[in-house]
């Protein structure tokens, strides 16, 4: 059988992999850097002037590998990684109760109260799978989150037990935020650059919501809200998930009143307080009936 120039090359790259894995495995030192391939340079590819082949990397690496398994289209969950699932929360307190803390009673009650997002976020990754189900397999909608506990965990969790894939998006922190176990295990990435990720939060996106959140959730959010705003990014539905938490943390109005957003940007996103209702928004904005597809 005739060797092609891509077989060769192939096996070229395997084996200059396999020395590099070789050395680190052993601990032998590597030969000196200017003798060793740039591409199996570990050092070379973390140097300053090398950035911007790593964003390059981390925009490639994550596109690739969802083209491979026909995710094509996503609805994108933003929320806090601290709100804890009823389960847990319910344990918490209990602990709580039972060592007579008052502080920590406090925080586990609060944390029982707002478990109930984890509980909706759950339900609108079920609603979406079981909806994305009767779908075309290249028309398929996938939950998509920031991969860790909490909000994310919850939509990821969704979409899981509804028997379906979903993707993760994790970001490499100081205090090591770990991906969730509800992310398809072939569709769990993790990255560096926060710009990277959140282009990729987009590039698939059909719609946002939002759950309740700190200053991560905030970025996200109003980050695509200015995408929208300045036509930077195709107009897609922007769902702010409970009423009376976003009400009281921003006063949209008041941005109007003062002239520092346009009347009509108050209807770049909807607020809801249901996951049904979140799904209905979704529809809504693309006109969909039951028997329609995007």
């Amino acid at each position: 059988m005739k060797t092609t120039n891509r077989n060769l090359n192939e096996k070229t790259l395997a084996d200059a992999w396999a020395d590099l894995q070789a050395h680190a495995e052993s601990g032998v030192p590597l030969d000196a850097a200017a003798y060793r391939l740039a591409f199996a340079d570990p050092e070379f590819l973390l140097r300053r002037e090398t950035r911007g082949i790593r964003f390059q990397l981390e925009l490639l690496k994550p596109d690739l590998e969802q083209q491979e398994q026909g995710v094509n289209y996503t609805i994108v969950v933003f929320g806090s990684a601290r709100f804890l699932s009823p389960e847990a929360a319910q344990t918490q307190l209990d602990q709580a109760q039972a060592s007579s803390d008052t502080g920590a009673l406090m925080k586990a009650q609060r944390n029982l109260r707002n478990a109930a997002y984890y509980q909706s976020a759950q339900e609108f990754g079920r609603i979406v799978a079981e909806h994305s189900k009767r779908l075309p397999a290249q028309e398929q909608l996938f939950i998509c989150t920031g991969g860790g506990p909490g909000v994310m965990e919850a939509a990821n969790r969704g979409a899981h037990e509804a028997g379906a894939l979903s993707v993760g998006l994790n970001i490499a922190l100081p205090h090591e935020q770990t991906h969730n176990p509800y992310i398809s295990p072939t569709l769990s990435f993790k990255f560096h650059y926060f710009a990277l990720r959140k282009m990729h939060f987009m590039i698939r996106a059909k719609a946002l919501v939002a759950f309740p959140g700190g200053f991560g959730t905030l970025d996200e959010l109003f980050e695509i809200l200015t995408l929208i705003q300045t036509q930077k990014a195709v107009p897609v539905p922007v769902v702010l998930f409970g009423r009376d938490y976003w009400s009281r943390l921003i006063n949209f109005p008041m941005l109007v009143e003062e002239g520092l957003i346009s009347p009509e940007d108050l209807e770049l996103f909807i607020m809801v307080d249901t996951p049904q209702a979140a799904w209905n928004a979704i529809q809504n904005f693309y006109r969909l009936g039951e028997a329609e597809q995007f």
